[in-house]
């Protein structure tokens, strides 16, 4: 028999404090939309502690301005708009009779 090695657990606290980084700047995006409408409507913003640091028409670009500000860190783009989002469908795969996709 072949040896076995035993590696250390992955450490998730730090995947955990990445996750809520990114939702504490999702969450202050909420709570800034209202402000935001009245400059910044129908445009997109790059949240990075709790403010704005870039914004513009493209997603993509306020995006890559944020990140260039910031560097690489957990950011949130969101669209300032009063309307809802609109829901995201996604399809799952269907089984066939003979339980293959």
């Amino acid at each position: 028999m072949s040896d076995v090695d035993t590696l250390p657990p992955p450490d998730l606290q730090a995947e955990a404090a990445a996750f809520s980084s990114w939702d504490d700047e999702r969450l202050a995006f909420l709570r800034l939309v209202s402000t935001l409408l009245p400059t910044h409507q129908g445009q997109y913003v790059a949240v990075y502690r709790e403010r704005v640091i870039a914004s513009g028409l493209d997603q993509v670009e306020v995006a890559k301005r944020a990140y260039q500000l910031a560097g690489y860190v957990p950011i949130y783009v969101g669209l300032v708009t009063d309307e809802p989002s609109r829901p995201v469908r996604l399809p799952s795969p269907r089984l066939i009779e003979d339980g293959t996709r």
